[in-house]
């Protein structure tokens, strides 16, 4: 192998490990080499996004996704105006690699699933741009481990531990619930995603597991494993589950008044609840550490529990403060806690 083959070998092989010893093993595949001082990152897709803005959102470049006005009134003010300046990851990447290039990054940050595909693009993109690439897993149980790794490298190791132990005692509170639940007691739920209701996620979609996290059976299982999918009326209607949730205010309405929907012993109980999404979404939208406000919520939502809805203003306002940086007022928080579609 001549010299530079292996220099470049070396240098884009993954190579650091984040988790300090005695930890929680590493979540996160990294191919060159980060500075020690990071300044600049760009988040190559939305969950790495709001990964980089809950832990040193001064070190964003931009978003990898387009934000609304209103969107952006709950962010920290350093991120509030931020450009969109597009993505790597996933579907529909809009970032060439010479404009990429221009941004002048230390690092590229991702966050999501660390099967082969995405290793490999990470590995793909490193290669082209020579910049350090960090990968890091967004599974919901990885997402304390997330905080805490990312937290280090980009130099804010206190407050990704902050963050890490509030996450974890979400994540702690919703498993206490489902020990205690036997598995015909967990309700039947259905993601409606779009105007339509009619997208979802199968079994084993990062889209979907905050629906097992929370003790409840994603009953678009039945349609076989994989991510994002287009379902049918009548494939819903079998399900006919007992809970449906989705964050589009426009089919929570549809849903509530549709005959075809009101045929579901959901939407007659009462049990369609639109999740609200500023900044971003309580279930997914994107997949990341946005999601963990949406257990408490989902837990209140799916198990009818007394205390658990009354804790609910005061579990969000500490959210919001710790992640967002934001003092929500009274109304901000109602709003939220109303925003049933």
């Amino acid at each position: 192998m001549k010299r530079r083959e292996l220099l470049l070998g070396l240098a884009l092989a993954p190579w650091l490990t984040l988790t300090q010893a005695g930890s929680a093993p590493a979540t996160a595949t990294v191919f060159g080499r980060p500075p020690p001082r990071i300044k600049r990152v760009f988040a190559a897709g939305a969950p790495a996004g709001v990964l980089a803005c809950v832990l040193a959102p001064d070190t964003l470049l931009g978003w990898p996704m387009p934000l609304s006005t209103e969107a952006r009134g709950w962010l920290p003010p350093v991120a509030r105006s931020l450009p969109f300046v597009g993505r790597l990851a996933g579907r529909g990447t809009t970032m060439p690699v010479e404009t990429l290039l221009q941004l002048q990054p230390d690092l590229i940050l991702d966050a999501g699933s660390l099967d082969a595909t995405y290793v490999s693009t990470a590995r793909k993109v490193a290669q082209q741009t020579g910049l350090p690439y960090v990968l890091t897993g967004g599974h919901l149980a990885q997402l304390p481990a997330q905080l805490r790794e990312i937290g280090r490298l980009l130099g804010r190791a206190t407050r990704g531990e902050t963050l890490a132990t509030h996450a974890e005692q979400l994540l702690a509170q919703a498993a206490r619930v489902r020990a205690a639940l036997p598995a015909s007691a967990r309700p039947g739920v259905y993601l409606g995603r779009g105007a339509d209701g009619l997208e979802t996620g199968l079994d084993g979609s990062l889209n979907m597991e905050i629906i097992a996290a929370a003790g409840g059976r994603n009953v678009a299982a039945a349609a076989g494993q994989g991510g994002l999918a287009r379902v049918s009326l009548e494939q819903v209607l079998a399900w006919n589950p007992d809970v449906i949730l989705t964050q589009d205010p426009a089919f929570a309405a549809r849903a509530r008044r549709d005959p075809a929907w009101r045929a579901l012993s959901a939407v007659r109980n009462g049990r369609v609840h639109c999740a609200p999404t500023l900044p971003f979404g309580w279930l997914d939208g994107p997949p990341g550490v946005n999601r963990l406000i949406g257990l408490p919520w989902l837990l209140a939502r799916l198990h009818r529990e007394p205390a658990r809805v009354r804790a609910l203003p005061a579990t969000v306002s500490a959210f919001y403060r710790l992640f967002y940086g934001i003092e929500l007022t009274a109304t901000q928080r109602d709003r939220l806690l109303g925003e049933e579609g």
